[in-house]
């Protein structure tokens, strides 16, 4: 949805206008927003009728057709059953379309997970592949897989590729601008994959498609303000602020992760001491079990884990620092945001009953006033991160705007102009 004028309270009967939020209205911004509107309505009520449609969304049953005619012939949504009705003309139901597929990977230091991802989020495919830390050599493991996909999914038509990354991109020219824990520099992964693939790459900050794949499964209908940390070999977070996710003009926004929490604390991958993530990712608690433990080493964070839940005491307490840290650091985001929730994704969440109190207990201690925030867990972990490609490519290709989504739960938020 493209933005409105945000206002601010009123002063002597007068509403001050922030005109760098404003956009001129047009018939095509209009066509826009409904059309957003309805795929959504299309996606959350399918299958669904023509009829159904204008009475959800307040569109005249003439600019329903019109869209959903766009829709078909864009190959977003199919038509399937007819509806049995007591009397009357039996519609023809409409769904989104199955058939149309996003190729997606879920990129980390040493490994990526690339997956087949309908416009409904079910997997049709899934591999891991081990990466090495040369970029040119590991985007060419990433594009065999791909390309071995989509060779066994010939029926499919392939819409683009989503790909998530631990680090930071830049908007505006789809460019990795920060990833201290992948340390792949300069390189161009969007041009280097679409090269081979001949297909559009969209690229997104690992939280950043978490946080879209929260909203795109309607998992935060009704939430207006919230972050989402991300809690694997780094720290990362996604800023829901007035229903609209921030990432700034460089990309940047959300990089808690490195800001420091004790100056005299191990050097970061960003090259600065203390930072959160080296006292609250994954890395840091097999390094706290290592010092415990330095004849049993953990193979990697998962072992740790498991360890932890068998019972092994010093697992345990590596396990129970981290925790304590992620929820010491949390503080960051409410003095800073005062969000509504706070969604944690990653690793440690497979042992949340055993350790989600610990930051639950550091949350509320460290708030400056009020109530802590509801502190939840994303329940698929890495299939969010994969999810939450495809909702990229989805958002960026069809013009579906998340914030037209809400609009549309919250009360058929339609524009007037194109009923």
């Amino acid at each position: 949805m493209k933005p409105v004028a945000r206002s601010e309270p009123a002063t002597r009967g007068f509403k001050r206008i922030d005109l760098a939020y404003v956009e001129l209205a047009s018939s095509e911004n209009a066509r826009d927003i409904n059309r957003d509107i309805v795929l959504e309505i299309i996606r959350s009520r399918q299958p669904v009728a023509r009829a159904d449609l204008a009475r959800a969304s307040g569109l005249q049953p003439s600019t329903i057709s019109a869209i959903v005619e766009q829709l078909l012939q864009e190959k977003w949504v199919k038509e399937g059953a007819i509806a049995r009705r007591p009397r009357g003309r039996r519609p023809t139901l409409l769904s989104l379309n199955d058939e149309l597929v996003i190729l997606t990977a879920d990129v980390r230091p040493n490994q990526a997970i690339v997956a087949v991802v309908d416009l409904n989020g079910r997997f049709l495919a899934r591999e891991v592949v081990p990466l090495v830390s040369e970029p040119e050599r590991a985007i060419g493991k990433i594009v065999q897989s791909m390309e071995l996909m989509r060779a066994s999914h010939r029926d499919r038509s392939f819409e683009g590729i989503g790909v998530s990354l631990p680090g930071r991109v830049d908007p505006e020219s789809q460019r990795l601008i920060l990833a201290p824990n992948l340390k792949w520099g300069d390189y161009d992964i969007k041009r280097a994959i679409e090269e081979k693939m001949h297909l559009q790459v969209e690229l997104a900050n690992a939280a950043n498609a978490c946080l879209l794949s929260e909203l795109w499964s309607g998992k935060l209908d009704g939430v207006r303000n919230a972050v989402l940390v991300t809690v694997s070999e780094g720290i990362g977070a996604a800023i829901l602020a007035n229903g609209q996710i921030i990432t700034s003009r460089s990309g940047l926004a959300g990089e808690f992760g490195h800001s420091p929490i004790d100056p005299t604390g191990p050097v970061c991958g960003c090259g600065q001491h203390g930072c959160w993530e080296v006292f609250a990712s994954s890395n840091a608690a097999l390094r706290y079990y290592s010092e415990l433990a330095p004849k049993s080493r953990a193979a990697n964070i998962h072992d740790l884990l498991q360890r932890a839940e068998e019972g092994d005491t010093k697992a345990v307490s590596a396990v129970s620092r981290q925790a304590s840290f992620v929820g010491r650091g949390l503080r960051l985001i409410t003095a800073a945001l005062s969000p509504e929730v706070i969604l944690i994704t990653g690793d440690l969440t497979t042992s949340w009953s055993r350790f989600g109190h610990l930051i639950q207990s550091e949350l509320e201690n460290t708030m400056l006033a009020g109530p802590a925030p509801r502190l939840g867990i994303t329940n698929d972990g890495e299939l969010s991160r994969l999810r939450g490609a495809a909702a990229v490519v989805l958002q960026r290709h069809s013009g579906y705007r998340r914030s037209s989504l809400n609009a549309s739960r919250s009360g058929r938020r339609v524009a007037n102009a194109h009923k």
